[in-house]
């Protein structure tokens, strides 16, 4: 497939940032505890033969505390600790960068900073969704959310309301092109990495509507 890419930039939070107080800090890794359980439950038993009560015993907490976390089982597998990264990310870019290379740099960023660990759960988030019916069908909602988070960022930075048609479309496309790439990587992990391809649906995206 296509060429490979050199790393870029990681995404950075913007300077002054202030970083999560302990009871947050605390409150990520009872996410991350569970959702990591979950998902190693998930590649072992399969997605529907893995309760939920299952998964609260593998993260050591309590049933109740998995659905205070995670209202749903697919929640688990749809709620990630992106959205703060792709929201500072883009508050963080040059004000007068185009848009199409904002939204390049902080996906790509994201990407290149997810350790190998954290990339594999990614990996598999992307084939249970693409896979298990019960999580596709809940995709709408994580894809208005990430589509809310990205038209914020940049109605900031453009001065436009965040409900500004155009804002709302190059948001909307953006995400899609992320997708698309993040779908390709599944299908073939080996054939080129993430970054590789969400370069190439960028481009796609920064060219129009061209084929």
């Amino acid at each position: 497939m296509g060429r490979m890419v050199p790393a870029h930039t990681p995404a950075a939070a913007p300077p002054g940032t202030p970083k999560p107080g302990l009871r947050e800090r605390k409150k990520i890794q009872t996410r991350q505890a569970i959702r990591r359980a979950a998902f190693r439950l998930f590649a072992e038993r399969g997605y529907d033969a893995t309760p939920v009560d299952r998964i609260a015993q593998a993260a050591e907490v309590s049933l109740s505390t998995v659905f205070r976390y995670f209202p749903a089982k697919e929640d688990i597998v749809l709620t990630g600790e992106y959205d703060a990264l792709l929201d500072c990310g883009i508050r963080a870019r040059p004000p007068g960068e185009p848009i199409a290379e904002t939204l390049r740099h902080v996906t790509v960023g994201i990407m290149h900073d997810i350790s190998a660990a954290d990339r594999d759960e990614l990996l598999q988030r992307i084939r249970l969704i693409r896979d298990v019916p019960a999580v596709r069908g809940r995709t709408a909602e994580l894809t208005a959310r990430h589509i809310d988070i990205i038209s914020t960022a940049l109605a900031e930075r453009t001065g436009r309301p965040a409900d500004d048609l155009r804002i709302r479309v190059i948001s909307a496309a953006a995400l899609a092109a992320l997708q698309e790439a993040l779908l390709r990587w599944a299908e073939d992990c080996q054939a080129a990495s993430p970054e590789a391809l969400i370069h190439r649906s960028m481009d796609v995206l920064a060219r129009g509507l061209t084929l």
